[in-house]
């Protein structure tokens, strides 16, 4: 009983300790502004000279659109989030959101003008420029964002997004840009503070304190060990007064949830090496992006509900039975292959989207690239995905970032860097408006997003349904896919290849 009071004192006065450090600090280098929190300073530590944490998308509208009337609705709409008129401030303990006291909206929406092609080739130039811009950085003295207008193309606009993202997650920014469009809205006013967090603000505290912060050197042993070394480290996680109590008392299943935890938890550090390909290597500096025209939603989804498949595994799919082709071509045998695809998945109620941050964990979905017969692979895939159902790991992966902003650039670099190697890909999967969208009375006809990889991964995979179609985008580490626009020719095909085996099924059959 004593040592336990002991430890809660000790527990109470070592964060006291630390508030007043961080006050103390903060104030002599003179910031006075809103705390960066753990999981969104790792994010704006990760940049890297092959992978800048920006998320970047595209938008084509039709008919052009003014740079004074986008400048306008960017004003009225955007700009009412904090994050975009603030600067992000690092110092020895963190960072911090200060207002940008030079703002000038004009260093942030720039007109571009595309490199000229034949007639036809517009989108290549676009995505050239696309690929330039993923290598630029942002400017760390103003707020990390900037859109880049491209007033003529194919009969209407482009407009390409950059925005860090130590600023918000690829959902919540796709809720602040949709404010921009016709009918859209400035965010909400902030509810009044508390003096406690809840939702995954409370989260990404408890996943660190409870689960992960006492676990994080052991954690990155853990990774690099081998199997059965390993094992016998993460049996020390199983010991119920380190850490899990503490952050689950009062609850009924505390017992339950920390084994599962702990359990994924070695799931996670204990993944095996995906298999090597030409994808996976030392990065370079310098990207190439591509896309491919929409495939009508209503066709995946009858595909879907023909083989008693999700879209999302339809999709999936199209994506292993594309990138094992692309491989194939190449000369490369992908017998027994497989590639292991970091997903984000939300952990926000998508209408708290507004107040930004990063909430968001990582599922591992390894993708069997080297099953050529689609309908074997299609249910591969399903069985897959229904195996991630329920996993704690996303959680566990959003309190592993939490751990890698409180620590040096080099450890965060270490323990991000082994998650890293054990992955070819980063890929979103993101649902979109039904209906197409309005911006300054222009329709946006096409609407791309990719998130970035991170420490040597150099590929990343975008799905995006927009407007009753499904958009297949690839954005490539130059070094190792000079030519991702093969990869995307390769998903109408493996799509078309499902199609058929549905229009060849009996009749009347499950």
């Amino acid at each position: 009983m004593v040592s336990r009071v002991n430890a809660n004192t000790a527990r109470h006065t070592a964060r006291r300790i630390q508030e007043t450090v961080t006050k103390a600090l903060v104030g002599a280098l003179g910031l006075h502004g809103e705390r960066m929190s753990k999981v969104d300073t790792a994010w704006l530590r990760m940049d890297s000279p092959s992978n800048l944490m920006m998320i970047v998308g595209v938008w084509v509208v039709k008919p052009g659109i003014r740079h004074e009337d986008l400048r306008q609705r960017i004003a009225e709409r955007l700009l009412k989030y904090p994050r975009f008129v603030q600067c992000a401030v690092e110092d020895a303990v963190g960072a911090t959101w200060v207002n940008d006291p030079d703002f000038d909206l004009d260093n942030h929406l720039v007109i571009e003008k595309l490199a000229k092609k034949p007639a036809g080739r517009e989108q290549e130039a676009l995505q050239e420029r696309l690929a330039e811009l993923t290598m630029e950085p942002l400017d760390r003295q103003h707020p990390l964002w900037q859109f880049h207008l491209v007033k003529h193309y194919k009969g209407g606009s482009a407009m390409m997004v950059r925005i860090h993202h130590c600023i918000a997650d690829g959902i919540a920014l796709i809720g602040v840009t949709h404010s921009l469009v016709d009918g859209g809205s400035p965010p909400p006013e902030r509810p009044p503070h508390t003096s406690y967090k809840e939702g995954l603000e409370g989260a990404e505290d408890w996943v660190a304190d409870a689960l992960v912060k006492p676990f994080a050197h052991l954690a990155v042993k853990a990774l690099g060990a081998a199997a059965e070394g390993a094992v016998r480290s993460l049996d020390l996680l199983m010991d119920p007064q380190k850490g899990v109590s503490k952050g689950m008392h009062g609850t009924a299943d505390v017992a339950k949830l920390a084994y599962h935890g702990l359990t994924d938890m070695a799931a996670l550090a204990l993944m095996e090496d995906d298999s090597p390909t030409r994808l996976k290597g030392m990065p370079g500096r310098s990207k190439r992006v591509a896309w491919c025209p929409p495939l009508p939603l209503a066709e995946v989804k009858a595909v879907g509900k023909a083989l008693n498949c999700s879209i999302n595994d339809v999709l999936l799919s199209c994506v292993a039975g594309a990138i094992g082709e692309y491989l194939r071509a190449h000369g490369d045998a992908t017998d027994g292959k497989e590639i292991r695809a970091m997903v984000p998945v939300n952990l926000r109620p998508l209408d708290q989207a507004y107040q930004l941050g990063n909430q968001f964990g990582l599922a591992p979905l390894v993708l069997p690239i080297g099953l050529e017969n689609p309908v074997e692979r299609v249910y591969e895939v399903r069985r897959r995905m229904q195996g991630l159902k329920g996993s704690l790991q996303p959680v566990l992966a959003f309190g592993l970032l939490a751990v890698a902003g409180l620590l040096t650039k080099p450890l965060q670099d270490a323990m991000l860097g082994l998650f890293s190697r054990k992955t070819t890909a980063v890929m979103t999967n993101v649902p979109g408006p039904r209906d197409k969208l309005q911006i300054c009375g222009s329709t946006v006809e096409e609407n791309l997003v990719w998130v970035p990889q991170s420490g040597t991964v150099g590929l990343g995979v975008s799905i995006l349904s927009y407007g009753g179609g499904v958009q297949f985008g690839v954005v490539s580490d130059a070094t190792l896919c000079p030519d991702p626009q093969n990869i995307i020719d390769q998903f109408e095909p493996e799509f078309a290849k499902l199609a058929l085996v549905t229009l060849m099924r009996p009749w009347g059959l499950d």
